[in-house]
């Protein structure tokens, strides 16, 4: 149980046939910490259960005998007893500490490992609340249970003794316990059953709340503007009025376990100490021994509340697992080619046949589609998001391994995000290049006075991009895909929110940044397209026309798209 062991170095291959084979293999990836755990916590509880006999004892042959030496052998026993119980209770707690740390760290890497393997495929494959339950709720559920298997076990061995220790003083009262135990565990199993039902449908209302007030928040500007705030408002009141509905349903299911768990267990105390004293009354029994079956009454009731928790536990943590079984399950649905993808200049050109368009190498090239679906068509095509026909000189880009087209490829788009964090590694996330490297990105995206307007300048820490304004946003989000430098740049209405005069010093950059480097812009900005190498006119999914920006304004279809003139 050394300290810094987590996060582990890999989180290895998880056993995925059914949410309970996960959470044995989460359990058995510390088998040490995991063994331990377990004597421990029978040991605890064990010595727990040895108390009440030494008190009946103690009772028995020193209160009631007037033997001053039993007596202090029996107290002695007690308090040894409880030391033992102190030194062995922490150290249970240190190895359960170790087993929840070792499954919430193991199961977030694997998240975020396959969410980084499916890359832009997540938000296709997955809604935002479904990964945000996942990472933040679902896994803290498996450590609980892993946790709480320790103190779990050694309730069901205290149980187990403390019955056969009453079956053998008193057979009437051990056979009670026998009977009395297995059915209130059955009774609130039952129910544990049926609160598993209604804390997955809780789950499934909460992900979809979740999701429409990431929409909700994400397009406020775009509701406003037609007046559709009100109802998406009623539509996010209809939903919470759903969850809270579910969730006093399974507050309910929870309230009734807790009530049963006072219940059951009290019944039982009672019938134990009433037939305990009868037995007494007709000399079938010790007064000690009677002490010790009323301990063992208060006792059986603490430990079956430790094991239906533990029950409760697992229950929440298989719900759990499947959860995160289903998000493991997700599937890349583009194929990995097998070619590697060499480094250096690239000197031959993309090519997508559907279309027509095709990108010479080392130029900047302008694309206006009449529709904007199609420049995101066209972007995905381009850089692998999207199965496509598109071809790199003679060789598919399909055949080409994945993790080299997204290293030499780089879509920039309006959904991109800026994190929390130092503002110069949000623009360098890689730390790798030098200070005036990430100035001369600043200043082909015409961001230097944003940076130069902070107190801490790069070293400024951001909040996810909040403080900035949305023609901000994108000036930064730029100067990062452009210090990227990759291969093949595509950008996707990179100046849609600057002012003309912004745009115009971006536009003038833009080429000599990228000198010798392929670059793809989806835009119909006039001042971008009139610095354009080449710009390509694209409608109704098609290239129908190439040309510079001067020229191709003698087509009327171009021209009502770039200077957005309305054809009667």
């Amino acid at each position: 149980m050394s300290r810094g062991r987590f996060p582990a170095a890999g989180p290895g291959a998880p056993a995925t046939a059914s949410p309970v084979r996960y959470l044995v293999w989460l359990a058995t990836r510390h088998p040490g910490s995991l063994a331990l755990a377990t004597v421990f916590g029978v040991l605890c509880t064990l010595a727990q259960a040895l108390v009440p006999v030494a008190v009946g004892l103690g009772i028995d042959r020193g209160l009631l005998q007037r033997d001053r030496e039993a007596l202090l052998l029996w107290g002695g026993a007690v308090l040894a007893l409880g030391v033992f119980q102190a030194i062995v209770g922490m150290l249970r707690d240190r190895a359960s500490t170790t087993n929840r740390f070792g499954a919430v760290y193991g199961t977030t890497q694997l998240v975020v490992r396959h969410a980084t393997e499916l890359g832009a495929e997540l938000p296709r494959r997955a809604s935002t609340g479904s990964v945000v339950s996942v990472g933040a709720t679902d896994v803290g559920h498996l450590g609980t249970a892993l946790e709480g298997t320790a103190r779990g076990s050694g309730a069901v061995v205290s149980i187990l003794f403390a019955s056969v220790f009453m079956l053998l003083t008193s057979w009437q009262l051990g056979l009670l316990v026998l009977i009395g135990v297995p059915l209130i565990a059955a009774t609130v199993a039952r129910l544990l059953r049926v609160l598993h039902g209604r804390q997955q449908r809780l789950r499934d209302e909460q992900g979809a709340l979740t999701d429409l007030s990431v929409d909700i928040i994400d397009g406020l500007r775009v509701l406003r503007g037609f007046g559709g705030e009100k109802v998406y408002g009623r539509r996010y009141r209809e939903g919470s009025q759903t969850v809270r509905a579910e969730g006093m349903r399974v507050a309910a299911t929870v309230a009734d376990i807790a009530f049963l768990r006072v219940l059951l267990p009290g019944a039982l105390l009672v019938a134990i100490v009433w037939l305990g004293a009868h037995q007494v009354g007709t000399g079938r029994l010790e007064p000690g021994l009677l002490v010790a079956f009323y301990g063992y009454a208060v006792f059986l009731t603490d430990q079956l509340g430790q094991v239906t928790t533990m029950l409760d536990q697992l229950t929440r943590a298989t719900v759990a697992a499947g959860r995160v079984l289903d998000f493991l399950g997700l599937q890349r649905e583009l194929p990995s080619g097998t070619q590697p993808l060499p480094d250096g200049p690239d000197d031959l050109p993309l090519h997508d046949p559907d279309s027509g368009l095709t990108v010479p190498p080392g130029r900047l090239l302008a694309v206006v589609c009449a529709s904007d679906g199609d420049a995101r068509t066209l972007a995905d095509r381009l850089c692998r998001y999207t199965d496509s026909a598109v071809r790199r000189g003679d060789t598919p880009l399909a055949a080409h391994r994945t993790e080299d087209v997204r290293r030499h490829v780089l879509l920039a788009d309006n959904d991109a995000t800026l994190f929390a964090g130092r503002l110069g590694t949000e623009i360098d996330p890689r730390d790798s290049r030098p200070e005036g490297a990430v100035l001369r990105a600043l200043d082909a995206a015409s961001a230097r006075d944003v940076v130069d307007a902070l107190p801490g300048g790069l070293a400024h820490e951001i909040t996810g991009g909040r403080e900035f304004s949305g023609g901000q946003q994108q000036r930064l989000r730029l100067a990062r895909a452009l210090l990227a430098d990759p291969q093949l740049l595509v950008l996707v209405d990179p100046t849609n929110a600057l002012d003309a005069h912004t745009e115009g010093r971006v536009a003038r950059s833009l080429g000599p940044y990228r000198a010798g480097r392929t670059t793809v812009v989806f835009t119909t900005s006039p001042i971008v397209l009139d610095h354009a190498d080449r710009v390509v006119f694209v409608k109704d999914g098609k290239a129908v026309a190439e040309g510079l920006h001067q020229g191709l304004l003698a087509d009327p279809d171009y021209r009502a798209v770039v200077t957005r003139e309305v054809l009667a």
